[in-house]
């Protein structure tokens, strides 16, 4: 097997991957704020992580993939301060936050089902680990990393001497009010462990500390549920490129304070989803549909999947909706390709191994998944190459596209009775040798949504 590369951002450069333990892999991935339905900006690192996890499998590693669900602590401002996301939405909707974060997450998970993401080992809720995060933050507390302020405890990343190591920031030229306001910090990059409830019994989300009632800050949640899991150091953690200056350099910090070990060994980012201007994809600036809404739309949600296996996950993802007629299209014509293989008489030589290395060369490139669908296309074009076989390796590389692909069989199309008189009317003609009139036919079936599908023995009708 060909040695597998994963990009570290860490390091910045890609490193070959080793595990703590041979032959397992532990990962976490930063998961969904669960106040509102996840877009397909959101998605994409789901995509991401789920690609990781499914090469790191077809590497025949043993994956033990954790995903928090961050239901309490998320504040509006990276400065620890504003609303809690969740108490906002609970009062928005006049529900329990609770109950406001169950149908959230389950609408998530609905989307992972569509998209044929595999659900990871573990989800593990904030609101389900109090007793953890406040462990942490008292051993945090012990080994003097720690500082009250009016409004909850803090870190004290002055402490910390690698503070700042993943993002390589610049901590002197930071100015306040760009990252963070200072307000009582003792340092511009110090960051909520423990918020104090201003008026107890206000908030639905709340608990007793020993520094006081309040709620935990957005950050611990990830080191105290990730290390409980997976232990004090762990193979890999992912998560999206906004994570890096704050968030994921914040875990390092608390996590590597506390424990004085390595927290994790692979860092891995997926950059945004943007515009064909170049910019970030956002509410403001439109473009950020949730998979239902493509749906409405009439895309099938592996399509997008098929869109994001065309650009490198390092890479911005431009997205449209032209773009996305584009994916349709290819992967319309992939599954067009596996129903020919089902039915296929032909045989040819087997190149599966050529074929197989060259996938694995791409995959076990960082995750070079353009690359390894240029192969896949390659393969399925090879006439010489026996359609059987073809067939079960298209399979096998499937278990790291996550196409679907066993799954494709041919759709039943429901034809209109007006229409079906139209197809025979033009077949009447076709016998008659009249092809002229006959293209007139196609064209007026074309207009009613369906596309004509010309064969040996037999005319088929497909949905334009």
């Amino acid at each position: 097997m060909i040695e597998l590369k994963l990009f570290n951002t860490l390091s910045r450069k890609k490193e070959v991957f080793k595990p703590i333990q041979k032959g397992k892999v532990g990962m976490y991935s930063c998961g969904p704020t669960v106040y509102w339905y996840q877009h397909i900006g959101n998605i994409r690192a789901y995509l991401f992580a789920d690609t990781l996890k499914r090469v790191l499998e077809f590497n025949n590693y043993k994956v033990k993939h954790v995903i928090n669900v961050t239901d309490v602590g998320h504040l509006t401002s990276d400065a620890d301060e504003g609303d809690d996301k969740m108490e906002a939405a609970a009062r928005k909707e006049g529900k329990k936050a609770e109950e406001i974060a169950e149908f959230y997450l389950n609408e998530f998970k609905s989307d992972f089902r569509k998209l044929n993401i595999n659900e990871p080992s573990i989800w593990t809720k904030a609101t389900g680990h109090i007793k953890e995060q406040i462990a942490l933050i008292k051993k945090l507390e012990e080994r003097g990393f720690t500082y009250e302020t009016s409004d909850g405890i803090y870190f004290d990343s002055s402490k910390f001497g690698d503070y700042g190591k993943l993002a390589k920031l610049k901590i002197e030229g930071l100015e306040e009010g760009k990252r963070v306001s200072r307000g009582e910090k003792r340092s511009k990059t110090d960051f909520a462990l423990w918020k104090f409830s201003e008026k107890p019994g206000l908030r639905q989300q709340e608990w007793a500390s020993p520094w006081g009632v309040g709620f935990p800050g957005w950050h611990i949640e990830c080191s105290a549920m990730s290390m409980k899991y997976l232990g004090k150091s762990f193979d890999i953690h992912t998560g999206g490129e906004d994570h890096v200056p704050i968030h994921h350099t914040n875990e390092i910090a608390q996590s590597e304070g506390a424990t004085g070990k390595k927290f994790v060994n692979y860092w891995m980012h997926v950059a945004f989803l943007v515009n064909q201007a170049g910019e970030k994809v956002s509410k403001s600036k439109g473009g950020l549909f949730t998979v239902s809404e493509l749906e409405e739309k009439g895309y099938d949600p592996l399509d997008f999947r098929y869109l994001f296996l065309l650009t490198h996950y390092r890479k911005p993802l431009k997205f449209s909706l032209e773009g996305l007629d584009a994916a349709k299209t290819g992967y319309g014509r992939l599954k067009k390709k596996v129903l020919e293989l089902k039915v296929e008489k032909h045989k040819g030589q087997d190149n599966s191994g050529e074929y197989e290395d060259r996938f694995v060369g791409a995959v076990n490139d960082d995750l070079n998944m353009p690359a390894a669908l240029g192969v896949v296309w390659e393969m399925l074009d090879d006439f010489n190459f026996d359609a059987k076989k073809k067939l079960k390796l298209l399979e096998k590389f499937d278990s790291v596209l996550g196409l679907n692909v066993e799954g494709i069989k041919e759709e039943k199309v429901e034809v209109p009775k007006e229409v079906q008189d139209l197809v025979d009317e033009r077949e009447k003609l076709r016998n008659a040798k009249m092809w002229v009139e006959a293209d007139l036919f196609r064209e007026r079936i074309l207009e009613k949504g369906f596309r004509v599908v010309d064969g040996k023995d037999c005319v088929k009708l497909e949905k334009a």
